[in-house]
């Protein structure tokens, strides 16, 4: 049997108007191996964001292991590194603020004695400059847990 065109049994999309442009969410198409990943599209912003947990409770922990990973490179913006610096660095001042924007109001809606890492991570695919990208990725996050 030959498959021509994957199918996505799962697959839904959710459109809405947001502050007069349209905000819509992909889910079942991207990231089939994390437990979800949504696709925000908010004007021209693509943000995709993705949400694991283990299995199993993490062993000796007595907190609540979230990990709130914000990328935005310089592609999404248009922008290639080709001079002496080709890699990306380290996480800029405003990926660390928006990745703790979405850390602080998400923690407490999980339950208080959860030991199991839970990873939320939110890559900037692409970025209109009306749209700033930390909106999206905060509704992604609430979408995906």
């Amino acid at each position: 049997m030959i498959i021509k065109k994957k199918e996505f049994p799962n697959y839904k999309k959710y459109e809405m108007m947001y502050e007069g442009r349209k905000l819509s969410m992909e889910v079942g198409k991207l990231a089939e191996l994390c437990n979800a990943a949504v696709l925000v599209t908010y004007g021209e912003t693509v943000v995709l964001v993705t949400c694991t947990a283990s299995p199993r409770p993490k062993d000796g922990t007595d907190y609540f292991p979230l990990s709130v990973d914000f990328n935005e490179k310089l592609y999404a913006v248009g922008r290639i590194p080709g001079s002496f610096m080709r890699r990306e660095g380290k996480p800029s001042l405003p990926a660390v603020l928006a990745s703790r924007l979405i850390d602080r109001p998400m923690r407490p809606l999980f339950p208080t004695d959860l030991r199991n890492d839970v990873v939320i991570a939110c890559e900037v695919l692409a970025v209109d400059r009306d749209c700033s990208p930390e909106i999206p990725a905060m509704i992604g996050a609430s979408a995906a847990v």
